[in-house]
């Protein structure tokens, strides 16, 4: 079964097809910076574990011109992996916010499309857009079945005592202001790879998911019961360009003492804060290179930012009143052995012990970094949301 993996941003179309069951995927694409006369467009096929990489710029003045460029490669007679459209079974695609509408993977129609509009207030950056590519991709797939995958679906088996906020009941039962969560579609495929490997689903993990946007998921028996990122994805911990969890009071300070507008704040919050209002950069690498160069700004930056981590984990040990395993993803979290050893550092009461060697030497796949005697395992999981929306895709058709 060809399920077609898309990612549609603002100005962006990620995209990925796999031949179902397999997980490798044959093609793998960006386009980005839709709507300029320099678009780009990177793709990439795979056939007997060769790549090969075709690069392209030009005019793509929108979503719909950008899914046509990216059909024409998919079908074209030289380095094309389908005959044509037909090929193509369905058509996952993320779905950032589901608010409490969805809950699992879902066959859109003409009901859900309409559903899926009224969740455009809750993540007005990413819902339109998700939604664009939707429209389009019914365009050029016409025989293909369309499937939402939602990034807070995981998060739906939060208890209410974990979800809701202490505001009025008519807040949450009138405007649904409650906790999601987000980066569900990453926590949920590295939990059930951690189950793997430990070889039993009945465990409690603490997921950590660490890229440009942040969070920390806990996990029991394969749910998720509480997590970091709360009604839109600026709360929990420190991230690349957002402040995660602040006192609200600032807010008001920002607003009445020092006159700033509503788009100002959030502007601060969101974009000119975390690890780039500390340091100067949002790179984890260029922090860690600061940092090499004697930078006090960009060691304080990290200990703050791995600091914030380690509180949660505290918090989510209590939560699940234990934990067999942390679990460390994404970009930052796969690849920065500084991060995770800031953050493991002295939580033997907890039986976690890092491998100092293990954690700084690079190695390729899932891997534990724990030591012998650690009574938590220490697992670094590359992460994969393609194919999981791939996976969900194949397991609801199949």
């Amino acid at each position: 079964m060809n399920i077609f993996v898309i990612n549609s941003g603002s100005s962006s179309i990620k995209y990925q097809l796999f031949t179902m069951p397999s997980v490798s995927p044959i093609c793998v694409g960006l386009v980005e910076r839709i709507g300029l006369d320099d678009a780009l467009i990177i793709h990439k096929t795979y056939t007997d574990g060769e790549e090969t990489s075709q690069r392209f710029v030009l005019d793509i003045p929108d979503h719909e011109a950008g899914l046509n460029e990216v059909n024409s490669l998919l079908t074209h007679p030289e380095f094309g992996v389908i005959k044509n459209t037909a090929d193509i079974a369905a058509v996952g695609h993320r779905i950032v916010h589901g608010g409490e509408l969805f809950s699992t993977t879902t066959i859109i129609d003409a009901g859900v499309k309409e559903e899926l509009k009224k969740t455009f207030q809750l993540a007005p950056l990413h819902n339109p857009s998700g939604y664009r590519g939707i429209e389009v991709a019914e365009k050029i797939f016409t025989n293909a079945t369309q499937v939402a995958v939602f990034d807070t679906a995981f998060h739906q088996t939060m208890p209410s005592e974990a979800y809701r906020f202490a505001l009025p009941n008519s807040y949450y039962t009138d405007y649904n202001i409650r906790s999601y969560g987000f980066h569900g579609t990453s926590h949920k495929y590295v939990s059930e790879r951690a189950n793997a490997h430990l070889g039993k689903n009945d465990t409690k993990l603490i997921s950590v998911h660490l890229g440009n946007g942040c969070s920390i998921t806990a996990i029991k028996n394969g749910q998720s019961i509480d997590t970091s990122m709360g009604f839109g994805p600026l709360s929990g911990l420190i991230m690349g360009t957002r402040t995660g969890d602040i006192d609200p009071t600032v807010v008001f300070y920002l607003v009445n003492s020092l006159g700033y507008d509503i788009e100002q704040v959030s502007n601060l919050l969101n974009k000119r804060s975390g690890m780039q209002g500390l340091t100067g950069y949002s790179d984890m690498r260029d922090i860690t290179k600061a940092i090499n160069e004697g930078d006090e700004n960009a060691k304080l930056a990290y200990d703050m930012y791995a600091y914030r981590i380690k509180k949660y984990i505290g918090s989510y040990v209590a939560a699940l009143n234990g934990i067999d395993a942390i679990i460390f993803t994404a970009g930052v979290g796969e690849n920065d052995a500084m991060v995770r050893q800031l953050v493991c550092s002295d939580l033997e009461y907890l039986g976690i012990e890092i491998n100092t060697e293990e954690n700084s030497t690079r190695k390729p796949g899932l891997r534990e970094i724990n030591t012998v005697a650690s009574k938590v395992k220490i697992l670094i999981i590359p992460t994969n949301e393609e194919l999981e929306i791939a996976n969900q895709c194949y397991e609801l058709l199949k």
